[in-house]
This record gives structure tokens, C-alpha cells and sequence, in this order.
């Protein structure tokens, strides 16, 4: 079937998206290479469709399905969607995603180059010409253009086949394999569904596992997308694949999404609407016994699928105080020693095998807990990590929020039941940056979490920048109790800068002690099992002993990271994860946090994995390529591996006058302009001493007599000598850059 008719049937209904398929998830390098393989008239594969009665369709979208028999497209979802978007100039009635994927698509009828639209590179360029409009208006406007061109007119009959290639892609024709028969009922096309796909774009676990559920229940991503809006609406940002989790547990007893197969709609439907009142109740629960109400302080989410599961085999609800506290004791040691950083479904499944007989589930689970991490005292070395993505950030938050944390500004307290509606808290750093920075601290050590507290932001501000030793007496004289309430020592000699290393000791300190006293508060576990003496901790040097974490330390960052999500999102890429946390080590005990990582590359299954690190340590660097990132440490590198390598727009970054050079060069180019050398001229053409052009230079300073070019000979080498020129060979500055900048520094 021709693409043109695929379209036409998807306009006029004879041909749709069943329910049970996923989102549009393509990438513009996946679009640019369909189309290039298209123009080249490489094969694209064929289309597998299941022809069946409209009236028992469930489809996707908005549409209305023609009478008779429909073709509900089984495999080839994203190549039409994309020939549809650049054919048609917008998305069909069943999209779901994103348009930039396939929005402002160019080819340039000269180097036959497809690329999206880039106003510096293309704009004013008659070479480059607009997809869509081609496809739509025809090739004529560009031949009546071209024809009265004198430049371009002498090769008018070559650009005039390059354009009808493009426009003929409409007629290319896509075998079609067609499900059909009274024996195809839903299950089967759902298998024969998974089957295709578990090769084609990578589908996740959660993606395959739901695809049965939405085609007997069509309404099933739409109702847990609305559990995600309303969770994102109390700024909790969960995936879809958590959600589908904690339903799992509830609905199989079993963390690994094989299990639900099995499971029939009704009963994924009920289990749906338990696991959301149960994430809702243990959510509610812990924002009012810990304050941990948003997103970014809310560790150990991974602990609620096993929650859920209980909660649910226990009615929903749980109304006993000494077991709430054993849940809550539970979840946070979990949280706290990082249990679900490994192999989730593993670790998950063996917790439910714990929770078989649910009588006694809650002293199991904390029996089988002790057995995996051992003592589980919190120890003042364990507040030794630093930045935000340190484990114990998230619990330094809940002591402000459970305990008697006073406001230095305000002089109340900050338990949520006691602030106003809107009031959020802001870090502070209690000797702040710019102090310590000054006296030779570095970031780790800065960044301490022993150097954070918590206060409202207009006190903050107050306090900005000022000493330790100027601001804490005014707090302790307005507000007597308020320092220590946010354990700061009380040892005056520790307020100043030179003291800070033995300030954060004493802190810690403190901060354990006050840690032990809130888990010791929810459930004792046995002496012989583990010690919560905090005094058998040995009182250590006064050292800034920091384990490696690190991840977004500032505001600024934090900004950065995000501008750049988004800019990931208008590329058609998934825009990361923040704060991705890696283990390393027996235990998890040591961490390291990525400020933005994609684990499974920017291309899902196709791509290394990838972390931008800002400002990050060498132990940091070491462990994330280790673990088989590729890392970049300034966003605008990160951008152009995205923009080159992936996306294949190879020029991205460079000055509109490089556009001409050799791609090749572009390490090179990349080198001298972060050096801020002069520009060069492109196309240099080489002239011997009485005029005669014997080469041309791909890179040239004449004012210095240095050029470079690719194919240097003898007679060109001897006329340089003559000549007084230096020329470097392409290649040979490649390997070694530094020639061609120290020959231009002379």
C-alpha cells in the first residue's frame, strides 16, 4: 500500500492505533534516518496491521473509525506517525507525543543532506528546502526559483530530480501483513503485538506488560496518567512504570511485570484503584509524621510497592500504632541504606516472599532487614556526605520537619501543621559559601550536609552571606533555643571559619544522635541484633570526612539542569533523570549521585549511557565511568554530542563560516575556537609566485602564512618552502592540535 493511501486511511478511518499501543516515542535521528533511507529507497520493513470489525475496535485517540473493517496498526506506529507529521504538517487524531520529533524537517537538494531547521545554517539558502512544504505545494515553487537563478540554474535539471525524489516518497509502497481471522481475538493480537515489538523500538517492561490490559480495558493509561497528573499536581513526580508496580504487587504478589498476563481487567482495574488509595494513604501518612511533602525529599520510593502490597492484604488501611510505626521504621531504614538501589524486582520479590503469611509481616521484614544490612545505628559519619543528592539530605529535612526545628527569623517552629499554607523552606548553608570559599575550602567540603539547615526563605535572605559568628548570637539572644533546635553545637569557639571542620564533626554528632532518637521512637530492634548506642561511636578526629555523593548542590545548578531537560524535550529525547543515584561498594554504603543521567543512553537500547556532572570531584568522574557512563562536565559539550552524534546535526555549535569546511575538521575547529584563535579563511586558494592556483587550502592564515589541507603533495610542499609558508596536513593536526596553535601563538 502506497504511504499516500496509509495516510488517506487514516483520515477517513479505515485505519487507526489500537488502544493497547504506547505513545509516540521516536527521536528526530530516528525520523531523519527514515527519511533518508526512504529517499534513498532503502528498505524501511513492512507494516503488520489486525484487520477487525470497527463496531469491536478500541482505538486510540479522538477519531471516529469508518463502518466495516478497519486496519488497527499492530507494528510501524512510529514510521507512519512520522510520514504522517511531515506529509500531512501536523500530528494524527492518535498521537501522543511529541511533535518537535518530526516538526521543521529541511533537505538540502545540493549535499542531499536531511537536517532540522537551523535559521543560521539554512536561512536565505534556496539549497534548503522545507519538507512539508515539498510534500504539500509540490516541487514547482522551487523550480520557478532555481530556474531564474543564474548561480543555480546551470544545475536546475539535478536539483529538479533531487526534489522529485523527496515528493515521490508519498508513492513509495509498504508491504502489509494482515492479521485477520475470528480465531485473532485480543489476547492473541496482544501476543503477536509483544512478540514483534520486543525488537523493534524498545518497549519497557511496563509498556509490554500493559499492552493486554489496555486492550481489554482501553481506558487504562488514561486513568493511571491521571494518578500521575494528580500526584505531579502535589509535586510528587512519579513514572508510569512505579505506578504500575505498586498495581502489581497488589494485583500478583509479584514484582515482575511477566505476572500480570495473567491478570484479567476487572482485577487490574480494582488493583489500579486500591494501589492509588494506598500510595495516596502511605503518601498522606508520611507527609504528616515526617513533613516529607514534595518530590525532592521523598527517598525510598521504591520501598512502596512492598508497602502497598501489605497495606492492601491488610485492608487498605492500618490501625494499629505500634504496627504504623514498625511500617514507618521499616521504610525509612530502607530508604536510608539505599535497599532498592540494586536490582529492584529481585529485592522487591524477596520482601514479598516475606510478606507470604501477613500475620507477623511487618517483625519480618525488619528481622530479614537487620539480616541484610546488619547494624542499623546511624552513626555520625553517615551525615558525612555532602550536596543535595546525599542519602542523608532527605532525612536532615525530616528532623527539621518531625522535631522542634525553630525558624532563626521567625522564631517557630517548622512543622508543617504550623506553617502557612504556601510557606516552603530553602537550604541554607550555615557558613556560607562564599566564606568558605574564600578560606580554601572546596566544593565537598562547602556543600557538607552538616553545613545545611533548613529555614523559610525570607530568612534566608536575611542571613545571606554573613559569619556564623555574627549572626548566631543575634538568634540566640531574640530566640534562646533556636540554634540548637537545629542542633548547632553551642561551643562558641566552633562558630568561626577556622573551626568549621571540628563544627561539622560536633554536628554530626548531634545529628545522629537526634536520627537514632526519632527511629528508636518509631521501633526497638533487639540488642543482639544491632546496637543503637550512640555512644559506642568513636569520637573521631575533627576531620571533613566526606563520602562520595555529590549531585546538585545549588540553585544555580538545579536551574541549568532543568533548562537543559527542557531543551532535551524540544529535541524529541527523553529529557533524564535527576539525581541518579549509583552504588558502589558492599552495602550501597558509598553513593554517587549524577546530577542528570540517561542510563539506558539518550537513545533507549541504541546509545552508551550518558550523565551531565557539574562541578563534580574525581571520585565522581571515577565511579560514573566505572559504571559505563560517558560523562560531561559543561552542558554545551553535552549538547553537541547530543546535537552531532546523536542527532547528526554535525556542524551544531560551530560559527556559520565553518559550515564550509570539511567535517573532518570539526575536532579541530572545536579545539582552536575554545582557544579563541584568530578566524581563518575557508577555501583558501593557494597561488603560486605568478598567479597560478596549485591548491586550495582547507583552512588558511595569511597574515601569518599557516594554513592546513587534506591532500598535501610535493609540488604544493615545495611551493610553500618558496614561499615562505607553513602548511600543516589535515591528519597530522588532528593527532596532534597543538602544532597548528603553537605555530598561530608565534
Amino acid at each position: 500500500m502506497r504511504v499516500s493511501t496509509i495516510l488517506d486511511y487514516i483520515d477517513n478511518g479505515h485505519m487507526a492505533l489500537p488502544e493497547f499501543q504506547r505513545g509516540y516515542v521516536w527521536n528526530r535521528d530516528q525520523v531523519r534516518g527514515l527519511m533518508l533511507s526512504l529517499y534513498k529507497q532503502h528498505p524501511v520493513g513492512s507494516l503488520l496491521v489486525w484487520s477487525t470489525e470497527s463496531k469491536d475496535a478500541d482505538f486510540r485517540g479522538d477519531g471516529t473509525l469508518a463502518p466495516g473493517i478497519v486496519k488497527l496498526l499492530l507494528d510501524g506506529q512510529q514510521r507512519i506517525t512520522s510520514l504522517y507529521g511531515l506529509i500531512r504538517g501536523k500530528a494524527p487524531e492518535f498521537f501522543d507525543g511529541d511533535v518537535n520529533a518530526f516538526t521543521g524537517l529541511f533537505f538540502n537538494i545540493d549535499s542531499e543532506e536531511f537536517s532540522f531547521y537551523m535559521p543560521k545554517k539554512m536561512a536565505g539558502d534556496p539549497m534548503w528546502v522545507d519538507v512539508t512544504k515539498v510534500m504539500q505545494d509540490g516541487i514547482g515553487p522551487h523550480v520557478t526559483a532555481l530556474g531564474t537563478d543564474p548561480v543555480h540554474a546551470p544545475n536546475l535539471a539535478h536539483f529538479v530530480n533531487r526534489l522529485n525524489k523527496i515528493e515521490s516518497i508519498k508513492n513509495i509502497e509498504f508491504h502489509i501483513e494482515d492479521v485477520t481471522g475470528k480465531d485473532k481475538t485480543v489476547d492473541v493480537v496482544v501476543d503477536i503485538f509483544n512478540q514483534v515489538n520486543s525488537g523493534g523500538t524498545k518497549l519497557s517492561k511496563g509498556d509490554l506488560a500493559l499492552a493486554k490490559i489496555c486492550a481489554e480495558w482501553p481506558e487504562a493509561r488514561g486513568t493511571m496518567r491521571k494518578a500521575l497528573d494528580d500526584w505531579k499536581k502535589a509535586e510528587y513526580n512519579f513514572e508510569l512504570d512505579w505506578l504500575l508496580r505498586n498495581v502489581n504487587t497488589i494485583a500478583t504478589g509479584e514484582a515482575r511485570f511477566s505476572a500480570l498476563h495473567t491478570i484479567e481487567s476487572e482485577a487490574f482495574k480494582q488493583s489500579l484503584d486500591q494501589a492509588v488509595k494506598i500510595c495516596n494513604y502511605l503518601l498522606d501518612l508520611i507527609s504528616a509524621r515526617f513533613g516529607l511533602d514534595h518530590d525532592r525529599v521523598l527517598f525510598g520510593r521504591y520501598a512502596f510497592p512492598v508497602l502497598t502490597h501489605y497495606i492492601g492484604r491488610v485492608g487498605g488501611s492500618i490501625s494499629d500504632e505500634a504496627d504504623i510505626r514498625k511500617l514507618l521504621f521499616w521504610y525509612l531504614h530502607s530508604a536510608l541504606w539505599g535497599k532498592f538501589s540494586g536490582s529492584t524486582e529481585s529485592i522487591i520479590n524477596k520482601d514479598l516472599e516475606v510478606l507470604e503469611d501477613v500475620d507477623g509481616g511487618l517483625d519480618r521484614l525488619i528481622e530479614d532487614l537487620v539480616l541484610w544490612r546488619g547494624d542499623l545505628t546511624v552513626k555520625p559519619d553517615h551525615f558525612g556526605g555532602w550536596s543535595r543528592g546525599a542519602r542523608f539530605y532527605p532525612f536532615l529535612y525530616l528532623l527539621t520537619r518531625t522535631g522542634d526545628s525553630k525558624d532563626w527569623g521567625l522564631g517557630i517552629p517548622l512543622k508543617k501543621g504550623l506553617l502557612g499554607k504556601n510557606t516552603s523552606l530553602e537550604v541554607h548553608h550555615i557558613f556560607p559559601k562564599a566564606q568558605l570559599k574564600k578560606f580554601g575550602y572546596d566544593k565537598a567540603q562547602i556543600n557538607a550536609v552538616a553545613n545545611f539547615c533548613f529555614l523559610t526563605k525570607n530568612t534566608n535572605l536575611k542571613i545571606s552571606d554573613r559569619k556564623p559568628e555574627d549572626y548566631f548570637k543575634e538568634i540566640e539572644d531574640k530566640f534562646p533555643g533556636a540554634l540548637s533546635s537545629q542542633w548547632i553545637p553551642m561551643d562558641r569557639s566552633l562558630w568561626t571559619i577556622d573551626k568549621y571542620p571540628q563544627f561539622l564533626h560536633e554536628r554530626r554528632k548531634l545529628l545522629a544522635a537526634a536520627a537514632n532518637t526519632l527511629l528508636d521512637s518509631l521501633h526497638i530492634v533487639a540488642p543482639a541484633a544491632t546496637s543503637t548506642n550512640i555512644q559506642q561511636v568513636n569520637d573521631a578526629p575533627a576531620t571533613v570526612a566526606i563520602s562520595v555523593n555529590s549531585g546538585i548542590t545549588t540553585d544555580e545548578e538545579e536551574q541549568a539542569i532543568q533548562k537543559l531537560r527542557s531543551w532535551m524535550k524540544e529535541q524529541g529525547l527523553p529529557a533524564g533523570y535527576m539525581e541518579y543515584e549509583l552504588t558502589d561498594g558492599d552495602y550501597d554504603e558509598v553513593t554517587v549521585v549524577l546530577d542528570v543521567a540517561w542510563p539506558e543512553g539518550v537513545q533507549q537500547g541504541l546509545s552508551q549511557p550518558v550523565a551531565v556532572l557539574l562541578d563534580e570531584g574525581a571520585e565522581v568522574y571515577r565511579i560514573a565511568g566505572e559504571k559505563g557512563f560517558r560523562y560531561f562536565t559543561v552542558i554545551d559539550d553535552f549538547k553537541k554530542y547530543v546535537m552531532r552524534e546523536v542527532l547528526g546535526e554535525h556542524y551544531f555549535g560551530l560559527p556559520e563560516w565553518a559550515n564550509d569546511v570539511d567535517g573532518k575538521m570539526i575536532p579541530l575547529l572545536d579545539y582552536l575556537l575554545a582557544r579563541q584563535v584568530s578566524r581563518p579563511v575557508c577555501g583558501y586558494e593557494f597561488q603560486s609566485e605568478n598567479g597560478e592556483v596549485i591548491g586550495e587550502l582547507e583552512l588558511a592564515w595569511p597574515e601569518k602564512k599557516i594554513g592546513v589541507w587534506t591532500q598535501r603533495g610535493n609540488e604544493l610542499n615545495i611551493n610553500t618552502r618558496l614561499q615562505g609558508w607553513l602548511v600543516y596536513d589535515m591528519q597530522e593536526v588532528l593527532e596532534n592540535p597543538d602544532l597548528l596553535n603553537f605555530a598561530l601563538e608565534k
